[in-house]
This record gives C-alpha cells, structure tokens and sequence, in this order.
C-alpha cells in the first residue's frame, strides 16, 4: 500500500454550522448533545471528533466521518483501520494544542 501525506488539515465546519455543540439522534431516537472537540480533513476524507458529558467523564471521543451533500451528514466509521488513522490524527491534533 502507497504511503499518501497523512497530516491532519484543522477544519470548521461543524462549527460553523452549529457551534460548540451539537445535537444527535441515535438509530432509536434517543437524543445527546455532543461537543465539537476537532474536526479536520485527512487524506480524502473529512473527520470530527465529538464528546459527550458521559464520554468526558471517561475521556473517550466519538470519531465520525462527515459527509458533505445539501446538508453535512455524519456517519459511523465501520473499517477498524480508519477509524484507526483518524484516532491517530486527532492524537496529534491534540499534542499540537498542548504548547498553545
């Protein structure tokens, strides 16, 4: 497999659209505010790392991958190597932040 330039590219546009947080319904309605911890573009793909109040708790985030059509969707990452990858960027989003 080709080694492609994998440095996460800072991005807003959750943020700008909602804020600091944002709402999300679950598969079974339930509803739970998530805040925008990053969001950044890795190789073709655009990620957002979101944490909830149970998640910070336990210093865990959700990585999503957001679609871009009429609205911005988000979606589950499924490939355990992805999901891999984008945890790794939002890793050294973080350890750039900590000098700030």
């Amino acid at each position: 497999m080709q080694e492609l330039d994998m440095t996460p590219q800072r991005g807003t546009k959750l943020q700008d659209k909602y804020g600091k947080f944002i709402e999300l319904t679950s598969g079974n309605g339930t509803e739970e505010t998530f805040r925008i911890m990053s969001e950044f573009q890795l190789g073709q793909h655009y990620y957002a790392a979101l944490q909830s109040e149970a998640m910070r708790n336990e210093g865990e985030v959700e990585m999503l991958r957001l679609i871009e059509g009429d609205e911005l969707e988000l979606e589950n990452i499924e490939d355990d190597e992805e999901w891999e990858t984008a945890a790794e960027a939002y890793d050294m989003i973080c350890f750039d932040d900590s000098g700030k």
